[in-house]
């Protein structure tokens, strides 16, 4: 009887269905090397293909720098923009005439008194005051004197009106100018310029 539950003790259901060992972990293994082979290949490919197209793309820029180098000439067109003055600013444009008329009001007196003081320096007045004397003659050509009539402080003074009067007129004239061509650009649509960049 022992000899029989020994029997079946050792060749029982629970024996027969315990899994080998032995027999199960060598295909496991071979598994877990073949994954691991075959992802270290991919990433080995992968890293191949870089490189490769990376020297790819180096050797393009190199022919491009290569290609831009024989050819200087060649280059890109200047882009051109057309566009349109549609309106003016008469506040900005009275600043800018108000400005502009004064520099050349002090312009025109500087060199109004430079060329008289020139003139004066040469002898001209005292000259002209005796031709007039000898052609004229008499008691009253003796007293005549040019500088009365058009000596540098008589002309500087006149010259300083006209420059006060030049700025009002040129100042009035170019704000006048702007809401006029505000006007006119509200109809026609102003004033088309071309611009072109410069290569």
């Amino acid at each position: 009887m022992t000899d029989r539950f020994a029997e079946r003790a050792s060749t029982g259901p629970g024996r027969d269905a315990a899994p080998d060992d032995t027999a199960v972990r060598p295909p496991l293994r071979e598994r877990v090397q073949a994954r691991i082979g075959s992802v270290v290949e991919e990433r080995r490919a992968s890293a191949a293909d870089a490189s490769a197209g990376g020297a790819t793309k180096a050797g393009g820029s190199a022919n491009a720098k290569a290609d831009s180098s024989a050819t200087p000439g060649l280059s890109r067109p200047a882009r051109r923009a057309r566009l349109r003055l549609t309106r003016v600013d008469p506040w900005s444009v009275m600043k800018t005439a108000f400005l502009l008329s004064i520099a050349f009001g002090i312009v025109t007196i500087v060199s109004v008194l430079m060329v008289w003081s020139v003139l004066d320096a040469a002898g001209v007045w005292e000259s002209i005051n005796t031709s007039v004397r000898d052609i004229v003659g008499g008691e009253e050509a003796r007293d005549f004197n040019v500088e009365n009539y058009v000596g540098t402080s008589r002309v500087v003074g006149f010259t300083m009106l006209i420059a006060v009067v030049d700025v009002v007129l040129l100042t009035a004239i170019a704000t006048l100018g702007a809401f006029l061509y505000n006007m006119a650009a509200a109809l026609l649509g102003g004033i088309e310029v071309t611009l072109s960049e410069d290569n």
